[in-house]
């Protein structure tokens, strides 16, 4: 069959089992509410976990970079497009997280990919948790080590391959949050099992920065553990930070090796001036205002103890990422069309993103909702449209 025809008939396929995608195009920021094709939704499925992707200091920040430093970096890091402003970003990410040194990447896919391809070569181990993020796993595949997965959360399955593993150089890598079911990894007990076997820990900890410890320096600080010594910390600018790119925090000779070696930090443009400034607009709110952490996990609660009574196939999450497991795509589609007819915008998440029966619809929290708008969306989930839904899906 011609390559064409080939990609027809996939495409078919997928509209057939309910796993084709649609972008929907947004008429407004993305904050507590989201206008779709004229309408005002509420918005249960966005990542600004601290309401500051439309907060105006990130704005003006933005704006004031924008003006003296101009739209681009028009260059890589080690070219001339890294600005002071770059540089002052990562001491500060540095210094919020506890690390030595902290090295800012243009995304957090390219950041995880750089990891393995820089500090491993044939011969190595990179192990993974089974439910790591996509850019983990590629990150696994595209490098020259061997590649190994441990059962979710199973610390033990993890230290059992590691003791067993005869390879020169061991990395294992881990989410902190897991972004489809929002619990949480043993990092105590892989922190351990780390430094017992002298493996490398990476931490992404794309949606616990920002949110999680006393000051949101995120998981790792959540559970007592220092960055550096064998650990080293993702974390993203686009999530509770409200702002984009992502950055490394580790031990200094890990920092300056990637900045020498990782080709998706090298052979990219820097951060455009306006994002840096944005993110560090946020950084300094995560220090000086602590309330907004507090009320998103009032929120957290607030719905978690709600949704216990009605039943719901549910993940055990603490985090701001709440899933509705619904097991098939189309109750899953049926449950955001539902949704959406209340005025509620929560999108399906299907395979290949989770695993096949496992469909869901993944609720999003923010400090930015109301009281009222937990509310709404719980009678929604507790009406018997809902429940029926749920029941059929399971």
């Amino acid at each position: 069959m011609p390559w064409r025809e080939q990609l027809i008939q996939q495409h078919r396929n997928r509209v057939a089992a309910k796993t084709w995608r649609q972008r929907h195009a947004t008429q407004s920021p993305v904050g507590r509410e989201l206008k779709i094709k004229g309408r005002t939704y509420l918005n249960f499925c966005s990542n600004d976990y601290l309401g500051l992707a439309n907060h105006p200091a990130l704005s003006a920040a933005a704006i004031e970079a924008t003006t003296d430093r101009g739209t681009g970096a028009a260059a890589s890091h080690l070219i001339c497009g890294h600005q002071d402003i770059h540089q002052e970003l990562e001491n500060e990410l540095a210094a919020h997280t506890g690390a030595e040194k902290a090295i800012a990447f243009s995304t957090g896919y390219m950041a995880n990919l750089a990891i393995p391809q820089t500090f491993l070569k044939r011969g190595d181990l990179v192990l993974q948790d089974r439910l790591n993020h996509a850019s983990l796993v590629e990150a696994g595949r595209y490098c020259e080590a061997n590649l190994k997965r441990y059962r979710h959360l199973d610390f033990a399955h993890a230290q059992n391959i590691l003791l067993k593993s005869s390879a020169n150089k061991k990395l294992l890598t881990t989410d902190g949050v897991f972004s489809m079911d929002g619990d949480q990894a043993p990092l105590r007990e892989l922190t351990e099992i780390c430094r017992q076997t002298e493996t490398l820990l990476l931490v992404d900890d794309a949606h616990g920065f920002g949110v999680l410890g006393k000051t949101g320096a995120g998981s790792l600080e959540q559970h007592g553990i220092s960055v550096g010594a064998g650990v080293l910390m993702l974390g993203t600018l686009g999530k509770a930070a409200g702002s984009f790119g992502a950055f490394i925090a580790g031990d200094a000779v890990y920092i300056d090796s990637l900045l020498q070696q990782a080709r998706s930090y090298i052979y990219t443009t820097a951060l455009p001036p306006a994002v840096v400034a944005a993110s560090r607009a946020a950084i300094h709110i995560f220090q000086t205002e602590p309330e907004r952490r507090e009320k998103l996990n009032s929120n957290i609660n607030y719905f978690r103890q709600a949704v216990a009574k009605l039943h719901y196939p549910t993940v055990d999450s603490k985090t701001a990422i709440q899933p509705v497991l619904l097991g098939d795509s189309k109750t899953a589609i049926q449950a955001t069309q539902l949704l959406q007819q209340q005025g509620i915008w929560i999108t399906a998440i299907r395979p290949p993103t989770v695993p096949d029966g496992t469909a869901r619809i993944r609720i999003t929290i923010s400090c930015e909702h109301r009281q009222s708008d937990l509310d709404q969306l719980i009678d929604v989930l507790g009406s018997d449209a809902m429940l029926a839904l749920a029941g059929g899906g399971q």
